[in-house]
């Protein structure tokens, strides 16, 4: 089956179980008739002795038809929407009011511009999870909670990263925090498996939880000294994690030009959606780019088979500074 989605204000997008794509009228010389029952040359009677005339009654015309191109799926609602009201956890006063707009899979089906299973994948993606039915983003500090409580027992229980039991979490965590949290938190951080005596165990995601301790600690700061931060960060991670800057990228940037190196918090996801004015922001944060920093804020405009170059020869203009390849506006920014 095939859904048109959109909002008075949004243009109309067709969307299939699991692709999205933009719809545009496109005219046609050839006048298209439409003729009930008809029949294809191959359907009637190839014998020239029976040949008869059938009359056709025309039920109508059209000079023009919707040309269908893929399209990256409109995700960036999904997490505006979610983040209205980020779930606190339990105890929350917030959450007892219920002030704010909750959202269950067809309210999401029916605001997002994206195919059923695109608005799953990213679900997934954000870590939105199922509370009372509606779909919920953790409070970024609520989440950092549960990781702390995960960390600080897997370091107390001296259980190597790669083999967490989710049943001994449950039992010794679940007096602090619902059990279905724990669990919500070791699947965002961690990848399930089941051993072959059939208990569940999780193999702990190193690189995502040293890019979450990152974040906690430079949302705090406009602008962090980079040696000193990279001292800290190592000293707040689990014992046997290491941190490295390439686990920060889409997330913060640093600043080679400064003196001393300076790195700041810079969310992919907060950056605009449409492809020119991602450009223009990005632009007006930094006058030029390498390719290696501009990369992980421009990989996700990507069409199918597009590559980043032919997105940066499109956007931007390329020129060398101290033998390195930089990119810059082709516009002025005003």
């Amino acid at each position: 089956s095939l859904v048109i989605r959109g909002e008075k204000d949004e243009h109309a997008v067709l969307c299939s179980k699991d692709k999205t794509y933009v719809m545009k009228i496109a005219d046609t010389s050839n006048m298209l008739l439409f003729v009930p029952g008809c029949k294809t040359p191959e359907e009637l009677n190839t014998d020239p002795a029976s040949c008869n005339i059938i009359h056709s009654q025309i039920a109508g015309f059209s000079k023009n038809y919707w040309e269908l191109r893929r399209c990256r799926p409109k995700l960036k609602k999904l997490r505006k929407l979610l983040m209205e009201d980020p779930y606190e956890g339990p105890d929350s006063q917030k959450d007892q009011t219920l002030t704010f707009s909750k959202y269950t899979t067809e309210d999401l089906l029916s605001l997002i511009q994206a195919s059923e299973e695109e608005i799953l994948h990213q679900l997934q993606v954000i870590d939105a999870c199922k509370i009372e039915g509606y779909w919920r983003i953790l409070d970024f500090d609520y989440e950092m909670k549960l990781l702390n409580h995960v960390t600080q027992l897997i370091d107390s229980e001296s259980w190597p990263l790669s083999k967490v039991p989710l049943c001994a979490c449950l039992e010794e965590l679940g007096s602090l925090e619902p059990r279905e949290m724990i669990e919500h938190i070791l699947l965002s951080y961690g990848r399930k498996y089941v051993d072959a005596a059939g208990e569940v165990f999780f193999e702990m995601r190193e690189d995502k939880i040293c890019r979450a301790i990152a974040q906690m600690l430079l949302r705090n700061a406009v602008k962090f000294n980079l040696s000193e931060f990279e001292e800290v960060w190592q000293q707040s991670v689990p014992e046997g994690m290491t941190t490295r800057l390439d686990q920060l990228q889409g997330l913060a940037l640093v600043d080679k030009s400064s003196r001393p190196e300076t790195i700041f918090l810079l969310k992919v996801e907060d950056l605009p959606e449409d492809n020119q004015e991602r450009f223009n922001s990005l632009f007006g944060i930094r006058e030029k780019w390498t390719e290696m920093d501009i990369t992980p804020y421009i990989q996700d405009l990507c069409a199918e088979k597009q590559t980043v170059g032919a997105l940066l020869t499109k956007y931007a203009r390329s020129s060398m500074l101290n033998g390195v390849k930089v990119y810059n506006s082709r516009r002025p920014l005003s």
